[in-house]
């Protein structure tokens, strides 16, 4: 009689598992991709592009001022008296360090305009899957752009990258451009 309570008991956890593990929907989508597509990434990186082409160009007219009395240093040293080469020399190391610390500067100020376009990018494209996801009832929606999943049965698991570039106003037909192929060696 234990054995058959037992056997029963058995039975019904794995009917119950399988009924439970029914339930489940999965879905996958390359959030990178779905951003990629978004206008607004267009608008960002106008933006970023143009905001580092002005951090550029003030970098090289740094250097190329840092270099003219680099030169002109080097010419001119052995005819100096030793109180304008030290002058020269400390002029030399303080425009360094300028330039260092400008660049230094000019990445960070990057970085903060990258985080201030794209937090809302980012966020936005959230929200979209987590909308896809709730109303069309997936228990999981797995980012395929973060390389940790290993394997997806795409029977079991719907690509809902066309219904988030619905959420967002994409069109359907949008997709990323495509690289060249490579032209083989003559």
């Amino acid at each position: 009689m234990k054995n058959i309570i037992k056997l029963l008991a058995v039975v019904m956890v794995c009917l119950s598992t399988q009924a439970f593990a029914q339930n489940f929907k999965f879905g996958h989508v390359n959030v990178q991709e779905a951003i990629a597509l978004m206008a607004e990434t267009d608008s960002a990186n106008v933006q970023l592009q143009k905001y580092a082409k002005e951090l550029d160009e003030t970098l090289q007219g740094m250097d190329a001022e840092f270099r003219r009395k680099l030169e002109e240093y080097n010419q001119k040293q052995k005819d100096w008296l030793p109180a304008v080469l030290e002058a020269k020399t400390r002029e030399l190391e303080e425009l360094q360090g300028r330039l260092q610390q400008y660049s230094q500067n000019a990445q960070n100020e990057y970085g903060q305009l990258q985080q201030q376009l794209f937090a809302p990018i980012f966020q936005r494209a959230k929200e979209a899957v987590d909308k896809v996801g709730k109303a069309n009832g997936f228990t999981y929606i797995f980012n395929t752009a973060e390389g940790v999943l290993v394997f997806i049965d795409e029977n079991t698991s719907q690509n809902v990258l066309p219904l988030v570039k619905q959420e967002l106003g994409i069109p359907a037909d949008k997709t990323l451009p495509t690289a060249p192929a490579a032209q083989p060696a003559r």
